[in-house]
């Protein structure tokens, strides 16, 4: 008897952590897949980034066609989406920007750094770094 309650509680164990929560990531997979609109900016498991020109019914196979550059539109299967990149709000934008000021001023050390460019071959942007020296001679 006791045997069998085990059973029972491990059967229970193994619904609440595997699959009941395969079962509603599923779910969630099936309604992005569903709530896919024209004009959505979306991202493959394959690691493109696109917007979405078109969907077809879901009787012709429904893919989805989608502008990865300007001009250039590729058909993938719905399957292959793996999430709506949601765009970020404006208000966002200028708040992270005020922190980013603020982190320069600071002199944070992981605060982004400065891009030169260089025009020159020999000009160096670490002015600091070695210069070019010939391998050593072998005997």
């Amino acid at each position: 008897m006791s045997g069998l309650l085990i059973i029972a509680v491990l059967f229970a164990l193994l619904y609440v952590l595997m699959i009941r929560p395969q079962r509603a990531k599923a779910q969630a997979q099936q309604r992005l897949l569903a709530d896919v609109e024209v004009g959505d900016e979306i991202l493959t498991v394959g690691g493109i980034y696109g917007i979405v020109q078109e969907l077809e019914p879901d009787e012709e196979g429904g893919d989805l066609v989608v502008e990865i550059a300007d001009g250039i539109h590729v058909r993938i299967a719905r399957r292959a989406l793996a999430t709506v990149v949601k765009p970020d709000d404006e208000d966002d934008d200028e708040e992270a920007g005020e922190e980013d000021d603020a982190d320069e001023a600071d002199g944070d050390e992981d605060a982004p750094r400065e891009v030169v460019d260089v025009n020159d071959e020999g000009e160096s942007v670490n002015p600091g770094a070695a210069e070019d020296t010939a391998p050593p001679a072998r005997s």
